[in-house]
């Protein structure tokens, strides 16, 4: 009975699973998951099917997840879609790979970890989807820009980009290039993705 209860549970899981890579990639083929706010910079909701499953599912959830995300960046760098990123391939396709993919399969992983640990002392059971919904974007943000800074930051594209909007140093490069549009990623991933986590955990029964 152990074993048949087993098969069901993966049989769900990976049912589960396949639907929201299957909704990571719907988003992104219709246009649902970005919004393109200059040549260089595309404002990404793409974090929020990522947060949901990796609270829903667990953390390695997340990092499948987050490794369709990478990949879908990735093909965006390959096919010429995104400007940034389109140079860092051609410059150095090793590296855009840890960027498009690795990073964003950590953001995944590291949601997931961040609801299990929050969810044994979150005595209100709601907050811990909510913080864990708000820190996809947020690591999104972080492990991207922050390894564009660590390895792409002296290159001609970056340093052009650099001394046409004036940035000062690596903070402000960051501050400029994110600024309003990480907030609202963040705001967008927090209340959507809190929500719908709590409501699916509801439906499972799992309390949180």
């Amino acid at each position: 009975m152990k074993n048949k209860e087993n098969r069901k549970f993966t049989a769900r899981y990976l049912c589960m699973l396949a639907l929201f890579v299957a909704i990571e990639i719907v988003m992104k083929l219709c246009g649902l998951g970005s919004l393109r706010i200059t040549p260089f910079l595309v404002m990404s909701f793409l974090t929020i099917p990522i947060a949901v499953g990796a609270i829903y599912l667990g953390p390695v959830a997340g990092l499948i997840l987050g490794g369709v995300f990478g990949l879908l960046s990735l093909w965006d760098a390959m096919t010429g879609q995104s400007g940034m990123t389109v140079w860092f391939f051609n410059a150095d396709p090793f590296n855009t790979i840890l960027l498009c993919v690795g990073m964003r399969m950590l953001m995944g992983w590291i949601t997931g970890l961040i609801f299990m640990g929050l969810k044994k002392i979150d005595k209100t059971k709601t907050i811990s989807y909510f913080v864990s919904a708000l820190s996809a974007p947020l690591l999104n943000t972080l492990f991207f820009m922050g390894y564009i800074i660590l390895v792409f930051y002296n290159t001609e594209y970056i340093q052009n980009l650099v001394a046409e909007k004036s940035i000062a140093n690596p903070v402000m490069f960051v501050v400029v290039l994110v600024g309003v549009q990480g907030l609202i990623e963040a705001g967008a991933g927090c209340l959507i993705g809190g929500a719908v986590s709590k409501i699916l955990s509801k439906i499972k029964g799992v309390k949180a």
